[in-house]
């Protein structure tokens, strides 16, 4: 398990890379804030507006919610975005692009660690 992990982790790294590497950066501003409800309370999603290479405005909403709310209305990010698929969209930040790849190593860690202590229990038997 930790290892389909570590390798799902990766994919997100890669991917994040790529998207570095072939999109296009340009700044975005926040333009609303779109509440979520649930037993837990409100949480709100940053919904970003920029300009795209064409001159069109494009919106991207983050994937991520959060109470209180990561930005506020008005605040401009730096954005990467995919031209091929404009909501392959990342807040350039460090939370914005490894969020995913972090996470993941987060769960795969423990199960790496306690299946390695098992085996080399195991050898030592």
């Amino acid at each position: 398990m930790g290892f389909l992990l570590v390798y799902l982790a990766y994919y997100q790294y890669d991917k994040t890379e790529k998207l570095l590497d072939n999109g296009i950066k340009t700044g975005a501003r926040v333009i609303e804030l779109i509440t979520q409800s649930d037993s837990d309370g409100n949480t709100y999603k940053p919904v970003f507006e920029y300009t795209d290479r064409s001159g069109l405005k494009r919106q991207f909403t983050s994937s991520v919610s959060s109470n209180p709310p990561a930005f506020l209305v008005g605040d401009r990010v730096e954005l990467v975005y995919n031209p091929q698929n404009y909501d392959d969209a990342k807040v350039i930040s460090y939370w914005g692009l490894y969020r995913g790849t972090i996470i993941l190593l987060a769960f795969a860690f423990p199960f790496l660690i306690i299946g390695l202590g098992y085996f080399l229990y195991r050898l030592s038997l």
